[in-house]
């Protein structure tokens, strides 16, 4: 039983590898070609059918990249796609979810006090999830709306935003920011899987068989990819802001996805200007720090003020301090009935072998020295215990809160 726990560890790490290094793969190539193709310049000497050209150099070389708007005359010898990349990167991030929030759902899908629910019920709305955003999608790109491209945009980013409210309000916080990235991840997957590749496939087709391509198929595929490079960055961020509790732990943390998909939007919008030569909008900059800023207010706003340190006050004093503060032992007493089952030298919680991370939060010297994690995780934010398996009421997360603020005092 023991190897078999320490192979699935070994999967989940796996997993994560291979996610990580085809997701930047994918996001490389991305930001590249765009990058490319808002750069390229006209020139007197360009063939029939090219769009613009570019001269790069990296490596030690120089390079000479023209752009054909629709395709050239003939057909090359050799074809380069790009796709791999984006098929890898969904089908290993949806097996890690498989891994992670499907198997371990108990701990880190379900939230039973905001829905009664039984895992294999939480497992198919996960599932549901990364389709049905697609189809909505698909369909408002293949209707009028294609020809109004910001109001398209606008559309979407309203999706995203009711999904992210609509999974928060069955899962834990952790696994709606994490699914609402997946959900947004297979669109972009199935931009690239179902719209932009068969789109290149007709032009290839046609150019072998000496027909001249619609600039039509050309036109769509580049809608789409300008979907999947303002999507790109908040992709990332709900995928990392599962190590981060003051972004998925908060009540308001679909708001803070929403704001964090605003702030892609402007973050590209910069980079993308200057790439086309089109201006320096440094007013992006002040856009996107008053996005986060924004956030930071979401991540703890609502939060009883029963103190007067401030909330993300660093660890002050030392292990003795906050052994000595006032509310230290019902903290405790708290920590080993809440949280200890976990964290302790020989974990009792079936499946967990260890305590995770190495935090231990047995004994007085534990707790002391975890304060401001304790705070943190269990305080400030919901995020510990997971799925809040272990009932702590809102007075206990209250007198957490109190215990580390008098000892800032």
């Amino acid at each position: 039983m023991f190897e078999l726990l320490m192979m699935w560890d070994w999967l989940g790490l796996a997993l994560r590898w291979l996610h990580v290094i085809t997701a930047i793969a994918w996001i490389g190539s991305s930001f590249y070609f765009i990058a490319l193709d808002l750069g390229l310049r006209q020139a007197a000497d360009l063939p029939a059918g090219a769009h613009g050209e570019e001269w790069q150099v990296h490596g030690g070389g120089f390079y000479h990249v023209r752009k054909y708007l629709v395709a050239p005359s003939e057909m090359p010898e050799h074809l380069t796609w790009f796709k791999w990349e984006s098929y890898s990167t969904w089908l290993s991030g949806a097996a890690l979810l498989m891994v992670v929030y499907w198997a371990g759902g108990e701990l880190f899908l379900i939230d039973q006090s905001k829905a009664d629910l039984m895992l294999w019920q939480g497992i198919a709305i996960s599932a549901a999830s990364l389709s049905v955003g697609w189809l909505i999608y698909d369909r408002l790109c293949k209707s009028g709306l294609a020809e109004r491209p910001t109001l398209l945009m606008v559309l979407l980013f309203v999706l995203l935003v009711v999904m992210g409210w609509g999974l928060n309000q069955v899962f834990t916080g952790r696994a709606m920011m994490l699914h609402l990235g997946a959900f947004t991840a297979t669109i972009m997957t199935a931009n690239v899987f179902f719209i932009i590749m068969p789109n290149q496939r007709i032009v290839v087709a046609d150019l072998q068989a000496g027909r001249i391509p619609d600039a039509k198929y050309g036109k769509i595929a580049k809608l789409r990819s300008t979907h999947n490079n303002y999507l790109t960055l908040p992709v990332i961020f709900l995928m990392l802001s599962n190590h981060y509790p003051l972004a998925f732990a908060s009540q308001y943390n679909w708001l803070i996805a929403a704001l964090v998909f605003l702030m892609g939007v402007s973050i590209r919008h910069y980079f993308n200007t200057r790439h086309a030569r089109k201006g320096n909008p440094t007013w992006t900059w002040l856009v996107t720090a008053l996005l986060f800023l924004g956030i930071i207010i979401l991540s703890t706003l609502g939060q009883e003020n029963d103190g007067d340190a401030e909330d993300q006050a660093a660890l002050r004093g030392t292990a003795l301090v906050m052994a000595q503060a006032d509310g230290f032992e019902e903290v405790h007493e708290l920590v080993l009935g809440r949280c200890s089952m976990c964290h302790a030298r020989e974990p009792f919680w079936d499946g967990i072998r260890r305590a995770p991370k190495g935090v231990l939060l047995e004994s007085e010297a534990d707790v002391a020295r975890q304060a401001h994690a304790i705070y943190l995780h269990a305080g400030v934010t919901d995020a510990m215990p997971p799925a809040n398996v272990t009932f702590m009421e809102p007075e206990d997360r209250a007198a957490i809160r109190r215990w580390y603020r008098a000892a800032q005092m």
